[in-house]
């Protein structure tokens, strides 16, 4: 990492170890043994900073079972990984973001400066999107700001991710889909991507009965009359 300050708003100036007695857990997600060696001894002295590092995960399969099993509070996600890079990451681990008790929070942590990287991942569910040009102090003030629900930036990236909402062909209110509770939304964006009953039951951790009965719900709060259809009009407003 460079001396270069990138975390957006409020991160600045803020020392590791601020606000003695917290404490996150984190996993590092990123194809680069060596870069995640630095991370962990830039950010992971927890005495110091208060940051537990967990796990560590080298691609996206190993990522989704890190996370599953460590549960950390905040994942350092890279973009670009092997298996499908951090956005099929975001889609394996959604049912942990939405968890209301103790949800996963996703921070993406790229050398990747494109909008269409940050777009993505914030898409996908990430809170945030810093470059690895931050530093271990930054850093460490936006895992805390993601642990605790806020949303983060490095400054010139925030504006890619303030066009391409405020440019969407999507009404700011949707009624229709505010029809469905969180858990439909879920199953119904697993079924427009075509995954089968099973698949969907196994990724939510639910039966396949009660994946069934969501669909049946969403299909009847949406005047649909199968899945295709379904599948049609989740496309159109950009949810698959």
């Amino acid at each position: 990492m460079s001396d270069a300050t990138e975390a957006g708003g409020g991160a600045r100036g803020e020392q590791p170890g601020d606000g003695a007695g917290r404490r996150v857990r984190v996993v590092l997600v990123d194809d680069h043994r060596m870069f995640r060696t630095g991370v962990r001894a830039e950010i992971g002295v927890t005495e110091r900073t208060g940051v537990e590092v967990v796990g560590e995960a080298a691609d996206v399969d190993q990522a989704v079972t890190v996370i599953k099993s460590s549960r950390p509070e905040v994942v350092l996600l890279d973009v670009h990984l092997p298996g499908g890079g951090g956005v099929e990451v975001l889609r394996r681990c959604a049912p942990l973001m939405s968890d209301a008790q103790d949800p996963v929070r996703f921070l993406a942590l790229s050398v990747s400066d494109a909008a269409e990287d940050v777009i993505g991942v914030i898409r996908g569910g990430a809170r945030g999107y810093v470059t690895k040009t931050i530093t271990g102090t930054d850093l460490v003030a936006s895992i805390f700001r993601v642990q605790e629900g806020d949303a983060v930036f490095s400054p010139r990236l925030a504006g890619f991710v303030l066009d391409a909402f405020a440019s969407t062909d999507a009404p700011p209110v949707d009624e229709d889909l505010d029809r469905l509770t969180q858990r439909e939304r879920e199953v119904l964006r697993l079924i427009a991507r075509g995954y089968a009953y099973k698949e969907i039951a196994k990724q939510l951790f639910i039966s396949v009965k009660t994946v069934e009965s969501h669909v049946s719900a969403v299909l009847r709060k949406l005047q649909l009359s199968n899945r295709h259809e379904l599948t049609r009009w989740a496309t159109a407003r950009r949810l698959v």
